[in-house]
């Protein structure tokens, strides 16, 4: 899953060095937190937050398969 988010994100950001993808797993959810830029910030979550939305929807579709917990995507700086 970090690759996949890694993959849709960093081509969006101007500092994709900064981007950073950390895990918080519990028995029954697994929260994805995402690190960028405070620059890059407003680019990935996008105007009213439809970029933001849309990785989301991507990492939730491919997460139902990979694994049965209830998944989240957190984005911060």
């Amino acid at each position: 899953m970090k690759q996949l988010i890694e993959a849709i994100v960093k081509p969006l950001v101007d500092y994709p060095e900064t981007v950073r993808i950390e895990t918080d797993e519990n028995a029954n959810r697994v929260v994805y937190k995402l690190f960028v830029h405070p620059e890059d910030r407003g680019k990935v979550i996008g105007k009213q937050g439809r970029v933001a939305k849309a990785v989301r929807t991507i990492v939730y579709s491919a997460a139902s398969g990979y694994h049965k917990k209830k998944t989240y995507v957190d984005i911060l700086d």
